[in-house]
């Protein structure tokens, strides 16, 4: 162990160096060194652990311009688990090893050691990152990435400010992880509090944990703003079960952007805001002379969580001065209509994105299904629940070591076809493997997500897929089993929006389609914390024989352990 650190931390200030002699005169380099750590929080009154950078919750915020480079020297503190960061929405082109996906793209962090992420910035736009590693994301592992334009955006405003939502639970994350992999299956349930940047209020009357409603560090997150000014909100969440609608009280909000990407104009009273996604939202303001709520609430999942609030503070009203009563309310949580109306609002906007291949050259149909393991409960797509190997995929499939993962690619669809998505499975049965969906590099793909029940009847849930590396058009959502020879037909190909995540819907599919032109390997997966924990995620790649040499701080575990001197 004590041998892997040193190799690690040596190489790792090595490529910092070699890093700040070869990066673009023209852009920036933006260097932040973190210490990551274990530390005492009361993000809704309620006194926790988390992990923090820095002594800070949420973590930093990162800010540069599109073009620029980032370099993270992570140091882990924490005595007792390893970390991995992934970037989330930024695509590492050229640099696969720094994704951030433990057992994918490089090897965990482990206690005591150092090591230097380095990426390049190329688009701009609301991005965030997380812990990659367990249920690190429930603990509070978060923060901010913003990425300015480096020149001028299709809109303006006069002020900036930035959210991200988060929903939280009083067991810790190592509590979670048991029940999830325990047999009978043990469930947490569902959160004790919405928080808006870190923030939240529980009724500290209804706890025996240790409980202050005074304490600064759940005093409502504070948004301020002046009258006659129109600002640019940001908002992402990193939510580990719930979808959240976002609303502000008395006002209504206009959507410029999603995911990076600038969508044509749309003006709302509320947004579903599903764990991965990130919206820019620009807001007007109304009369000067109160405060106002900002709430967020529970969608897809019947409500038993409190109202999550923060203030829109009229200055030079002081922040203190409490909006008037009731707290903003959201559509109805089983709205599913409402939902997917909603988020068919979101289109490119016209000659500021890439419009999609009109074909592909190949189609996946997945199906989401919740199985189960010798007893155990296991979420599966087309009947296999991913288990990650030891080894990175990335330097797997690099230097074609034998024996790393299951060299027998997954089904590309589903099977019996005429599998019925209404009912509990009637056979629940599935197996656990590590097998990858190998693209030809530049060929497109079309992926369909096929939504089913639960093993529990009538019952099927929102599930918000992320894919790294990538951005992808939306071509369509529907109800019912996806029909290839009929759903094709209606795709969006005029002015689809480029997302990196999106929700599919209960008992129906979601069709997208992206451009494998990105050489590393890759995840996709369910970006809910526990769905990703249990299974719930397949693995791509292309191009594996055009990346570059890998850095060995991102080696050194599985059958990687014998190849940082073979290969530096």
């Amino acid at each position: 162990m004590a041998s892997r650190v040193s190799v690690v931390y040596l190489f790792s200030v090595m490529f910092f160096m070699l890093t700040l002699l070869s990066f673009d005169t023209e852009a920036k380099v933006h260097f932040h060194k973190w210490k990551v750590n274990y530390q005492t929080w009361a993000p809704d009154c309620v006194e926790v652990n988390i992990i923090s950078i820095n002594g800070q919750y949420p973590g930093p915020t990162i800010r540069a311009t599109e073009g620029d480079t980032i370099v993270v020297e992570i140091e882990n503190l924490m005595p007792t688990e390893n970390v991995v960061i992934h970037w989330h929405g930024i695509r590492q082109i050229g640099t696969p090893w720094n994704d951030g996906t433990a057992s994918i793209s490089q090897c965990a962090i482990y206690s005591g050691e150092t090591y230097v992420y380095k990426f390049v910035v190329d688009r701009p736009g609301t991005y965030f990152y997380h812990g990659h590693y367990g249920l690190q994301r429930s603990a509070g592992f978060y923060g901010s990435l913003i990425v300015d334009a480096a020149g001028k955006e299709p809109f303006t405003y006069d002020g900036e400010l930035s959210i991200i939502l988060n929903d939280w639970w009083h067991d810790s994350t190592y509590e979670q992880a048991v029940g999830l992999s325990s047999n009978p299956f043990v469930w947490v349930g569902e959160p004790q509090s919405l928080l808006i940047d870190g923030r939240g209020q529980y009724n500290c009357s209804t706890t025996s944990h240790s409980c202050n409603a005074t304490n600064k560090q759940c005093s409502p997150y504070v948004l301020p703003v002046r009258s006659g000014n129109t600002y640019r909100l940001r908002i992402a969440s990193v939510a580990s079960l719930s979808a959240i609608n976002f609303v502000i009280q008395g006002h209504k909000m206009n959507v410029v952007e999603a995911d990076g990407h600038y969508v044509e104009p749309v003006e709302i009273d509320d947004l579903d805001v599903y764990s991965g996604e990130s919206y820019s939202v620009l807001i007007t303001n109304r009369e000067p002379s109160q405060n106002y709520w900002a709430g967020v609430n529970v969608r897809g999942r019947q409500p038993k969580t409190p109202t999550g609030l923060a203030i829109l503070n009229y200055l030079p009203n002081p922040s203190t001065k409490l909006p008037i009563a009731p707290y903003p309310t959201s559509p109805l949580w089983n709205d599913y209509a409402y939902s997917k109306a909603l988020a068919m609002k979101f289109v490119a906007l016209k000659g500021h994105e890439e419009l999609p291949p009109l074909q592909s050259h190949r189609q996946l149909i997945l199906l989401n299904a919740q199985n189960k393991i010798n007893g155990y409960i296991k979420w599966a797509i087309n009947n296999i629940s991913l288990l990650p190997p030891l080894t990175p995929y990335l330097a797997a499939m690099k230097y074609k070591i034998k024996g790393a993962y299951d060299i027998t690619p997954p089904p590309d669809i589903y099977s019996p076809r005429d599998y019925n998505i209404t009912i509990p499975p009637p056979n629940p049965n599935t197996v656990e493997g590590s097998g990858v969906y190998v693209f030809t590099l530049n060929s497109v793909v079309d992926v369909i997500l096929q939504n089913a029940n639960t093993l529990t009847a009538n019952n099927s849930e929102i599930h918000p897929w992320h894919l790294h590396g990538h951005d992808f058009w939306i071509l369509g959502y529907g109800d019912c089993v996806f029909d290839p020879a009929k759903d094709p037909l209606n795709y969006n190909t005029v002015n689809p929006p480029l997302r990196n995540t999106v929700a599919v819907f209960p008992y129906g599919w979601t069709a997208i389609r992206f451009k494998a032109d990105n050489p590393g390997v890759w995840a996709f997966h369910c970006h809910l914390e526990a769905h990703f924990f249990m299974g719930m995620g397949v693995v791509f790649a292309e191009g594996v024989e055009k990346v570059g040499k890998l850095p060995n701080v991102a080696m050194g575990c599985g059958l990687t352990k014998n190849m940082i001197d073979m290969h530096h």
